[in-house]
């Protein structure tokens, strides 16, 4: 079955899967929420990018860190990696023991001080992008490939803590009789003033409404063009002062009766699109389709991922194992293996609001170029 809006979606979700809480629609609109992240976060793992993400980092403003930001997603510099192998058959798998698996004549790691977090707990639930240590300028992380045969396969990927790229999640919730959630305009600003302030490339308007960016080069001379300009300089460039503390900035936003639609935008979108670098709507049919196929409709490879969020959607839950930060194992291998087997489809879920005439590859590939500059050039490590 389809369903012609979201917030439709959201009062079948508020039946079905709801109906035990106080307020079983605010309680679907969270949830729906969510899903928005994890759409967000094995769109990313599907476009290659595992390796540089770290979710809700704190990032600082751009020549002010005293002031920073979490933000939902950011795509760091790979610096090194290294492949471990640990038995699988004693959990959890700690950051202790993932630490103490690394051979240091072959990737040293004096100087980095060891977290507290568990990779994958007793009872198999995953933390994604696990930090597992610190240091001077960059943060170790632990990502789970799989488990086969009692053996589990870990990658330690040291990660620069000055991010590429940023991704935020964007959706607000409408109440019953209202025509606009009372937020709305709230959190765009919010969004914005975090997209315009992290980056080392500013955007500013000229009297005629043209849109230029401006930069800093280290003899603090100004460099401007026109900004699309600028910004694919700055992403097909191989000058430090130009990438050092450069972000490219992604905002995801759905519909819920506030940002109406990709081609009819109301202020809320017209905020958020001159100030992300990329705006990108997923779409009522992208993401009823995804709702179905995971809960109301389900497909048969998705069934762990159903079990675990309907397991974390309960009167009674223990522990929320269906985030972006914690997701069941079983659930986040079949999740992979969906968003691969679906890619092209999935593509097709979001539309582009900014920069205009462009195709989500597009962003995918000026990712892609910015992920695999020289970054220790870059930095001078």
């Amino acid at each position: 079955m389809s369903y012609t809006s979201v917030d439709q979606l959201q009062k079948v979700l508020a039946e079905k899967v709801f109906h035990y809480a106080k307020d079983s629609k605010k309680a679907a609109g969270r949830a729906l929420g969510t899903l928005v992240e994890i759409i967000t976060f094995y769109l990313l793992k599907s476009w290659g990018f595992e390796r540089s993400v770290a979710i809700e980092r704190a990032l600082a403003e751009f020549g002010n860190p005293e002031i920073t930001h979490n933000v939902e997603y950011s795509l760091h510099p790979v610096l090194r990696e290294s492949s471990l192998l640990l038995p699988a058959s004693k959990l959890p798998l700690t950051s202790t023991r993932v630490l103490s698996w690394i051979d240091e004549k072959k990737f040293p790691i004096n100087g980095f001080v060891k977290t507290g977090s568990v990779l994958l707990t007793s009872n198999k639930i995953l933390r994604n992008s696990c930090i597992i240590g610190f240091g001077k300028y960059s943060q170790l992380m632990a990502n789970l490939k799989s488990i086969k045969d009692d053996k589990a396969q870990i990658a330690v990927i040291e990660q620069h803590f000055k991010p590429y790229a940023i991704f935020e999640c964007k959706r607000v919730g409408v109440e019953e009789g209202m025509g606009k959630g009372p937020q709305t305009i709230e959190k765009a600003k919010q969004g914005a003033y975090v997209a315009k302030s992290v980056s080392s490339l500013h955007k500013i308007r000229l009297r005629s409404g043209e849109l230029y960016g401006l930069i800093y080069k280290d003899n603090n001379k100004i460099y401007a063009k026109p900004y699309a300009e600028l910004a694919e300089e700055i992403i097909t460039s191989s000058d430090p002062e130009l990438l050092r503390d450069f972000i490219l900035t992604v905002g995801i936003v759905s519909n819920h009766g506030n940002w109406f639609t990709s081609d009819n935008h109301n202020k809320e979108l017209k905020v958020l699109a001159q100030s992300y670098d990329w705006l990108i709507f997923l779409t009522d049919e992208g993401l009823s389709a995804f709702i179905t196929e995971l809960l109301l409709d389900p497909v048969p490879l998705l069934k762990p991922a159903r079990t675990a969020f309907l397991a974390s959607y309960t009167a009674d839950k223990q522990k929320n194992q269906f985030t972006k930060v914690q997701m069941d194992y079983e659930a986040d291998q079949v999740l992979q293996a969906y968003f691969k087997n679906n890619k092209k489809r999935i593509g097709q879920w979001f539309n582009v609001i900014a920069p205009n005439n462009k195709a989500i590859n597009k962003l995918q590939s000026q990712l892609a170029t910015l992920r695999d500059k020289n970054w220790k050039t870059v930095h001078s490590l």
